[in-house]
């Protein structure tokens, strides 16, 4: 489908992606991919060393008439910054090298920073555009590394300000803010009163993701309600044990694992607030804005994204990265 002769001006494209999953870079990607449909020819490609969980992209895509390869690309992982790990990195770089000579696409896009490997293989293989879509907050070592590999792109799509921000000052100037947004779902009214409010957060189980400072948030406002807890423990990447967090911390009572879920927006409707509670500054906060689509407030941390989508007190309150007692205070006030 993808090398076929082509009707018109789409430009054939290769979309590079970092997962398998229908999390928030996975929703962006299929969005994109829509916006594009009309101008690009397009070839998504995924790692094969990522098993994805509940629902995969791949499932999605093709149900979207997409072309999809999953192979051995080049992904930047922890797993594979060690001496053993370096080998089958360049391995698959080869390959992806290799490929990209066969199939000629006239675009190579980088779904997430992870997939930057491809920016420098995508130029040496004699693609002439290379497009970083910077859906992360760079830290330190992220600009020490990451910043190397983007000067090969020829231009970069930033998901909010604070993520263009957190990129090298060089790269600033050629960095575009295109921010995230969510499909027209149309305001639903909220779910009848309860005995207690409903609160829903729903994200990979990561470690920097805050699930145990919301829990320890939860017990020290006095379990105000009925907490649902979607997602599940990443497939790659430093995780924390949320079914474990519960029942050591004894909120069997309030706490509800709901795990991981096709249909999430089935589950935000149920909902009387949503909760975004990251430790580490979220580039954006996509479930916010699903969230708001659908009337209901957000209680999140104010760093990076989720301080420009929230308006605190009036469509949500914020709280301080990290401070359960900050977010014991907003659960209270909530009810």
């Amino acid at each position: 489908k993808f090398k076929m002769a082509l009707d018109g001006k789409r430009v054939r494209t290769v979309f590079v992606h970092s997962s398998n999953e229908m999390y928030g870079a996975d929703k962006m990607l299929i969005r994109v991919l829509k916006a594009l449909h009309h101008r690009t020819a397009q070839l998504v490609v995924l790692p094969s060393d990522v098993h994805p969980g509940a629902s995969s992209l791949e499932e999605r895509l093709a149900n979207e008439g997409v072309a999809c390869s999953v192979m051995g690309v080049p992904i930047i992982r922890r797993a594979y910054m060690t001496p053993g790990g370096l080998l089958p990195l360049a391995r698959r770089a080869v390959h992806a090298w290799q490929f990209l000579r066969d199939s000629r696409p006239e675009v190579v896009w980088c779904a997430t920073s992870a997939a930057l490997l491809m920016a420098p293989i995508a130029r040496l293989a004699g693609v002439r555009t290379v497009i970083l879509h910077n859906q992360e907050i760079w830290g330190r070592r992220e600009r020490l590394v990451l910043g190397v590999l983007a000067i090969w792109a020829t231009s970069i799509v930033a998901i909010s300000d604070a993520a263009r921000e957190s990129l090298p000052t060089r790269l600033q100037g050629r960095t575009v803010v295109i921010e995230n947004g969510t499909e027209g779902i149309g305001r639903q009214s909220l779910p009848a009163e309860a005995e207690a409010p409903i609160f829903v957060v729903a994200s990979r189980w990561n470690a920097w993701k805050g699930h145990r400072t919301l829990l320890a948030a939860w017990k020290i406002a006095g379990e105000p309600g009925h907490l649902l807890i979607a997602g599940g423990p990443p497939p790659v990447g430093e995780g924390v044990d949320v079914r474990a967090l519960v029942s050591e911390m004894g909120l069997d009572g309030t706490v509800t694992i709901v795990g991981e879920l096709d249909d999430l927006g089935s589950l935000i409707r149920r909902a009387h607030f949503v909760v975004v509670p990251s430790d580490a500054p979220e580039p954006f906060g996509l479930i916010a804005i699903e969230a708001l689509s659908q009337a209901r407030p957000v209680i999140a941390s104010s760093g990076g994204g989720l301080g420009r989508v929230i308006t605190d007190g009036v469509d949500g309150l914020l709280f301080s990265n990290a401070s359960a007692d900050e977010l014991a205070q907003c659960l209270g006030s909530a009810t």
